[in-house]
């Protein structure tokens, strides 16, 4: 257990330093998401009362996430496939389900370092963000990264990757809108917020038990 909890921290580890002197990720979702929250807030009508005001830019606020997030899918194998190094990555000495799990915790790094400049301009154009949306979109991001890093995996061999993975990550991603769309505005949140952990543990547990067949095929 050591040994695998090492070989998940390398991995990790490899990709947020990668990151960090190439800068082509996240530079690119923080401008993706303040643009399409900038894009939102002016095309959100204004004579509307302020409840369906509200629920509109919720709404709003979640289809950013996702749509920043399918951004940073694209990118979670682009490192080794430019290189050309998927099938030394596999056939490194660890578990695969290990890569797996390293590339769901640097992308949801950089999912939270996103959402660090999403939720103050959301607050910005449109109105505060709630402690119970917040534990919904920290919530959301682990399902994001558990599921779109086997998605990643599938289509990252593909030729047509760039077209496979929206149509396999989206509809996917339609529980997790419910969820966090729920739990911003409905009284019951906890029933949203239990949704999205309920979505969290199911794929996440689907995710990495079939991730070694994934990338073997």
């Amino acid at each position: 257990m050591r040994l695998y909890a090492s070989d998940v921290l390398v991995l990790a580890r490899k990709d947020l330093i990668l990151e960090l002197r190439t800068r082509e990720t996240v530079p690119a979702m923080l401008l993706f998401v303040v643009s399409t929250l900038v894009v939102f807030h002016f095309s959100v009508p204004g004579n509307v009362s302020p409840d369906v005001e509200r629920m509109v830019a919720f709404g709003l606020l979640w289809i950013a996430i996702i749509f920043t997030a399918l951004l940073g899918l694209a990118r979670v194998f682009a490192a080794e496939r430019e290189r050309r190094l998927l099938d030394a990555l596999v056939m490194a000495p660890c578990d695969r389900s290990a890569i797996w799990l390293g590339k769901t915790l640097a992308l949801t790094g950089f999912l939270l370092l996103a959402e660090v400049i999403a939720i103050p301009a959301f607050a910005l154009f449109f109105e505060p963000v709630d402690g119970v949306t917040i534990v919904a979109i920290l919530l959301a991001n682990l399902g994001i990264a558990a599921v779109g890093t086997l998605l990643a995996a599938i289509s990252a061999a593909s030729r047509t990757r760039e077209l496979l993975l929206p149509l396999l990550f989206l509809p996917l991603a339609i529980p997790i809108v419910v969820g966090g769309v729920g739990a911003s505005i409905a009284d019951d949140d906890g029933r949203f917020l239990g949704f999205l952990l309920l979505y969290d543990a199911v794929f996440g547990i689907i995710s990495w038990a079939t991730f070694e067949y994934v990338v073997t095929e």
